[in-house]
């Protein structure tokens, strides 16, 4: 059974699925990865008759405590600011720097990948006045907060600390205040200049109604009143909030002590990484998500983040083969979903995967896998051959004229197959094709000559016409002369681009005509050292 599907499965009913975001720079595309999930289980649970409510919050009332997207000169103004005061980029019509990387950037690709959620931003809740109550509740029983993180995480709060932090009325800042003293109306606070590491205090100190958004609740204390709010009853996070002990069991635990409501079903995920290391937006490690939705469809987006299990991490390397391999992945889901058949093991129900990374959910999943789609590594290479009508071939490829969806398709991987080589395709994925015959054929051994010629020779018996049946050509005609693969690879880029490697051979030969690749293996068979 698909994950989500049994994750619904063992819900009884209304639900409100609920994810948020901290927008500290540009965010970057593996945070999608939750977003993702959480509107995939919000399907799941609505496909199982069950009303549901999708929300997605903003934490920009948090403080700006990462340099990675501030000039040297705004680090000292604006970091420990609210995030939802602090400017947006110079020409962004966005009010705020959250409201621009968030609300203009990121979950500004959520429409196009078939996510609608409830949107809320939490500056607004506190300024109106709705998180008063869990403020109060919070001071009320401090000792119990305190109480709460020492048994939980071992982290030891001093005896008069506070789960509060103010504004500084002097200087603005959040993030280098220290409440104490709560009187039942009022705090003392000291805007702090050695606090913390990342921002300077400026020294003020002063008593404020902690309320109407002149002060707010720490993390864990600000997650679980969410959580009540909104009757949050399922969340998931990443796997460095769900560690035993860690952030997620605090929250959980002031849940359940503070605010006697018992915590939503956890969905603990993996992160995507880049080289084994996790994308970080305050590091700005990453590649931005919302340049990630240009040169990504959006149901292979979907698809990046469906197709294993929630706690499985995904490797995704924007300038190595991640991309052409996603839409390799994706197009064999369809097929067998279609009934074609495919090569190599499938996941468990990739009927299910493929449905749930449709941006409808009500699309017929048979249809859509049914489409014809161009390969994309095939795609990539017949928009650099000059002169080649790339909607007729792929009709010739199909058999028939494509649909007007199929058109759409088409027309959408080869805008993306030019943006990819334009910008992130390493090099082996751009081609020149010699006109001449390259001198480098010239060094080729005897043995690589005469798998061209037997090449050529099996080409003209068989005709094939896809980079699939090209390959197995080049592999047997390889095998039957006793030659590796590698050095049969190796005199085609050679014959062809005058080089030793390139895209996948079978797909070159596929992108140029049929009769000048036959003329061309002739010539470079007959050339002698």
């Amino acid at each position: 059974m698909f994950w989500a599907d049994e994750l619904a499965a063992s819900l009884e009913g209304p639900q409100v699925v609920n994810d948020s975001k901290t927008p500290s720079g540009t965010v970057h595309v593996g945070s999608l990865r939750g977003v993702v999930l959480h509107d995939a289980i919000a399907r799941a649970i609505a496909e199982r008759g069950l009303p549901v409510e999708f929300r997605y919050g903003v934490d920009d009332l948090d403080p700006m405590d990462a340099q990675a997207l501030l000039t040297p000169d705004a680090v000292d103004r604006y970091m420990g600011v609210p995030l939802s005061v602090v400017p947006a980029p110079e020409g962004s019509p966005a009010e705020s720097y959250a409201r621009h990387f968030v609300g203009e950037l990121f979950m500004g690709t959520f429409a196009g990948l078939g996510i609608h959620p409830t949107i809320y931003w939490m500056s607004d809740l506190y300024r109106d006045g709705t998180m008063d109550r869990f403020i109060r509740a919070a001071l009320d029983e401090a000792q119990l907060v305190r109480e709460i993180y020492l048994r939980v995480s071992r982290v030891e709060k001093a005896p008069g600390w506070l789960p509060v932090s103010v504004i500084c009325e002097a200087c603005g800042k959040i993030g280098t205040t220290l409440a104490s003293d709560w009187d039942g109306e009022t705090v003392a606070y000291a805007c702090l200049p050695e606090y913390v590491t990342w921002a300077r205090g400026c020294g003020h100190s002063g008593r404020v109604v902690p309320a109407a958004g002149r002060a707010k609740l720490p993390f864990n204390v600000d997650w679980a009143a969410k959580w009540t709010l909104f009757g949050v009853t399922v969340e998931g996070c990443g796997k460095d909030l769900a560690t035993r002990g860690g952030s997620r069991d605090r929250t959980d635990a002031i849940s359940r002590e503070l605010f006697r409501r018992e915590p939503p079903l956890n969905v603990p995920y993996e992160f995507l990484n880049i080289g084994g290391r996790k994308m970080s937006t305050s590091k700005g490690r990453g590649a931005a998500a919302h340049q990630m939705a240009e040169l990504i469809p959006a149901e292979l987006l979907r698809f990046l983040f469906l197709r294993h299990q929630p706690r499985r991490a995904i490797e995704f390397d924007p300038e190595g083969d991640t991309i052409p391999g996603l839409f390799d992945e994706f197009d064999r889901i369809a097929a067998a979903v279609a009934g074609r058949p495919v090569s190599g093991q499938l996941p468990a129900d990739p009927e299910r995967i493929f449905r749930a990374s449709l941006l409808d959910p009500a699309a017929d999943a048979a249809v859509e896998a049914g489409r014809f789609r161009p390969p994309f590594r095939h795609l990539a290479l017949l928009v650099q051959v000059p002169g080649v009508d790339v909607a007729a071939r792929m009709a010739a490829e199909k058999g028939a004229p494509l649909d007007a969806a199929e058109q759409a398709i088409l027309e959408e991987r080869t805008r993306i197959a030019r943006l990819w080589l334009e910008t992130l395709a390493p090099d082996r994925y751009r081609i020149a094709v010699r006109e001449d015959l390259p001198e480098e054929v010239a060094a080729l051994t005897e043995a690589q000559r005469i798998v061209l010629r037997d090449l050529g020779t099996i080409a003209a018996d068989e005709q094939p016409t896809t980079g699939d049946t090209w390959q197995d050509c080049i592999f047997r005609a390889a095998q039957a002369r006793g030659v590796s693969s590698g050095d049969a690879f190796a005199a085609v880029y050679a014959a062809f681009l005058g080089r030793a490697n390139g895209p996948r051979a079978g797909w070159l030969l596929a992108s140029l005509d049929p009769a000048w690749v036959g003329g061309r293996l002739a010539a470079a068979a007959e050339v002698t050292a």
